[in-house]
């Protein structure tokens, strides 16, 4: 028997993917981060209906609070060139199909796995909250991937920091030493001027 929570699943799941095509599709980059977002609203409905309750709100704070704002700040302060962008797109499809397809292969291969098979939920595990179960398992069973994944993300902010402080011709680089040090003789210069007093009074007579 269909239920209520069949109709809300299919539906989110249709925008859910309607607005991931519209991510990859979409020309202005705007409009694809809103699309983005409203693909995560829509996963963390999923996960709601799941009873994932702590991934959801986690997904919407972390992810469409903070990440997508910030992307979306970064796109519409930076000036884009759309068609330099798109060169190149053919010579890098045929490269860009076959690793799209070998993901999709492994991801396969890893549900597959006994790891994610269903199986029946322990009595003892009833009474515990599934934010307990996520911490519990993250930090014990998986914690070496957790580990690997903390420092994949630690460089690739080194890596974004380094590639944003790097010198270019064509930026205004700001050296904050300098302004710190910056002395008054260095900023303010005393122009010694003759005093004009004589002639206004002379030019007041004349005007009587």
């Amino acid at each position: 028997m269909i239920e209520f929570k069949d109709f809300v699943f299919y539906a989110l799941s249709f925008v859910l993917v309607a607005s991931g095509l519209s991510v990859i599709t979409s020309r202005n980059p705007v409009t694809a981060a809103l699309s983005l977002v409203l693909a995560f609203f829509n996963a963390a409905g999923i996960w709601l209906l799941l009873q994932a309750e702590f991934l959801a709100i986690v997904l919407v704070l972390v992810y469409v609070g903070a990440v997508m704002v910030l992307f979306l700040f970064v796109v519409m302060m930076l000036d884009i060139n759309l068609d330099k962008l798109r060169e190149g797109f053919w010579d890098y499809l045929p490269m860009a199909g076959f690793i799209g397809l070998l993901m999709m292969v492994e991801m396969v291969l890893v549900f597959k796995t006994k790891e994610f098979n269903l199986s029946p939920v322990d009595d003892s595990l009833k009474s515990i909250s599934n934010t307990e179960v996520i911490g519990n398992t993250l930090y014990s069973t998986y914690v070496l991937p957790f580990e690997l994944a903390s420092v994949v993300l630690l460089i690739a902010i080194v890596s974004a920091i380094a590639l944003t402080l790097r010198d270019r011709k064509d930026s205004k680089k700001i050296n904050s030493s300098d302004q710190i040090n910056i002395k008054r003789q260095d900023r303010v210069r005393l122009v010694a001027m003759k005093s004009e007093e004589k002639y206004v009074k002379s030019k007041t007579k004349d005007r009587k």
